[in-house]
């Protein structure tokens, strides 16, 4: 038999991974829509939860980025982060 103890807290870290994967990928494909002043797609991004599938099409297909200018936004967006000023 299961021990629903641990199933629960299997479930919760599950959902706080996935709660932190669609964050990151919301606040960055919002951000690009937001720069390139494209309205319409920061009203839908914005809006829509779609477990950010949505906006994984935005950035790779729509802006057309690669994974490797991707990473480097991420990276740049970190060390502004983390860097004592």
């Amino acid at each position: 038999m299961i021990n629903l103890g641990i199933l629960h807290g299997i479930t919760g870290v599950v959902a706080i991974i996935l709660l932190i994967w669609v964050l990151v990928w919301k606040v960055y494909a919002v951000w690009m829509a937001a720069k390139h002043n494209h309205k319409k797609w920061f009203v839908a991004l914005l809006l829509l939860n779609t477990a950010s599938i949505l906006e994984l099409i935005y950035v790779f297909h729509i802006q057309k980025k690669t994974w490797h200018a991707v990473k480097k936004d991420f990276s740049r967006a970190w060390e502004s982060l983390t860097s004592s000023k």
